[in-house]
């Protein structure tokens, strides 16, 4: 027998033994998948425009699910890989050819044996059953048109004594209208917003001698950080729940102050939306307190396709970082969020090279992040104001911040883990100095 013979040979023998690869299938390989990536979103009462639960949910969207992970369009996730985090839906290579391998191959059912346990929400609530929901007094009309200002409506907490709050989520009746929505707590002693009345829609008017509010309404103005921001909804933005022994406080005789920004699209529409609280079973450990790194002095020049700008906040008192985030409007591009820590060592919080205004994304660390006293919190902004970014709404405008779409944010977004007892008024060192300057100066 010839080499060549008996290469054949073996090579037929070899492949007649050999075990045929399991078919990729359905309730087996696609169905954990789903669960863990994409049912959050893709189910009744959230964003996704269609349920992925079962194999006739899913069957008839195979193709443009394929076409949606090839090109990590879905599952939204934004943020590189400087760090990981805890929330991170982004999927890897091999789960993309899975879904890629099963829709090529006819996209087979399989077993039904095989599928996972399904998961389970609770009255599409994702932090489990709300101790407390907190519901607007009333529908808010949303006109067809038209520009709609930050509205406001103060609620009594009635609470007689301090509450301490684990975990938090916005349910928008209307998601179509609802640019974004924030609770606040207001002190029992703060004058923010003490001329209007509780439970009924206002748009507050500028302070005497002030043309415009602040995008909180003069919250630190007229109260003070003590006055602070509970949790938000955005597009995109997922509830949460703190770590255990870490949750909010709300004093007692505090009113809840819920911030609206609608806007219109041509559709007259109501919106009554509600907010689920969780309280903590036992006293915490730590305080969870939101912090914003913000700057307002921007301005953008017309055509500008790669401009930026900088803002920083410096810590008087060791913190923890729990998770970070990006706010910017359509012209948004890139933003980054770095620690620089008293060493002169810098660490990359979130690095955001894409940015996308509609999936407002909060990005969690696995373990809370510690930032020594005098760490600084520098965050960088960049936004395309060109004829090229197709959701520029005029490349001919010079932009500023503004509340608008059509006007600009710099906000990075951190949430904090303090002492139960920190002066909150003393977090941060004075404002330093902010700096702005075109990226094509760098």
């Amino acid at each position: 027998m010839t080499w060549s013979k008996l290469t054949l040979f073996a090579a037929a023998a070899l492949g007649a033994s050999a075990p045929a690869f399991a078919a990729i299938e359905f309730h087996k390989d696609i169905e954990p998948l789903l669960q863990a990536h994409c049912q959050t979103c893709h189910r009744p009462g959230e964003i996704g425009p269609m349920a992925l639960f079962t194999y006739e949910d899913t069957r008839k969207w195979a193709k443009a699910i394929r076409q949606a992970v090839l090109t990590r369009k879905m599952p939204p996730w934004f943020a590189d890989k400087a760090q990981h985090y805890a929330n991170d839906v982004s999927l890897s290579d091999a789960e993309i050819a899975t879904f890629r391998d099963w829709v090529d191959a006819g996209a087979p059912e399989g077993d039904p044996k095989l599928a996972p346990p399904p998961r389970t929400f609770v009255d599409g609530w994702n932090i489990g059953k709300p101790d407390m929901v907190i519901e607007m007094p009333a529908a808010y009309e949303i006109p067809a048109r038209g520009t709609i200002e930050y509205t406001y409506i103060v609620m009594p907490t009635n609470f007689k004594e301090d509450v301490w709050v684990q975990a938090l989520e916005v349910r928008p009746q209307d998601r179509a209208h609802v640019h974004h929505i924030v609770l606040f707590e207001r002190q029992a002693g703060s004058k923010w917003l003490r001329e209007y009345p509780m439970n009924v829609p206002f748009v507050p008017a500028p302070r005497e001698g002030s043309k415009q509010r602040s995008s909180d309404g003069d919250r630190t103005i007229e109260g003070s950080l003590a006055d602070e921001w509970l949790v938000g909804y955005a597009p995109g933005t997922q509830a949460y729940r703190l770590p255990e022994g870490t949750a909010f406080k709300i004093k007692a005789g505090s009113d809840f102050v819920l911030q609206l920004h609608y806007t219109t699209n041509g559709m007259p529409s109501s919106d009554r939306s509600k907010i689920g609280l969780v309280f903590s079973k036992t006293p915490p450990i730590k305080r969870a307190f939101i912090a914003n790194v913000a700057d307002a002095s921007f301005t953008i020049p017309p055509g500008d396709a790669n401009y930026s700008a900088k803002a920083s906040a410096t810590l008087a008192t060791e913190v923890n970082v729990m998770a970070v985030a990006p706010h910017m409007h359509l012209r948004g591009k890139a933003m980054d969020m770095r620690a620089i820590y008293p060493t002169g060592e810098s660490e990359t919080l979130f690095n955001v090279p894409h940015y996308d205004f509609n999936w407002q994304l909060n990005y969690y660390f696995p373990s809370p992040k510690p930032l020594p006293r005098g760490t600084k919190i520098e965050v960088t902004g960049t936004w395309d104001n060109s004829a090229n970014n197709r959701f520029n709404p005029d490349a001919k405008a010079e932009v500023h911040w503004g509340d608008q779409s059509w006007e600009e944010m710099l906000l990075g977004l951190t949430m904090l883990q303090i002492e139960p007892n920190e002066d909150l008024d003393k977090l941060f060192q004075p404002p330093p100095r902010r700096e702005q300057r075109a990226a094509a100066d760098r």
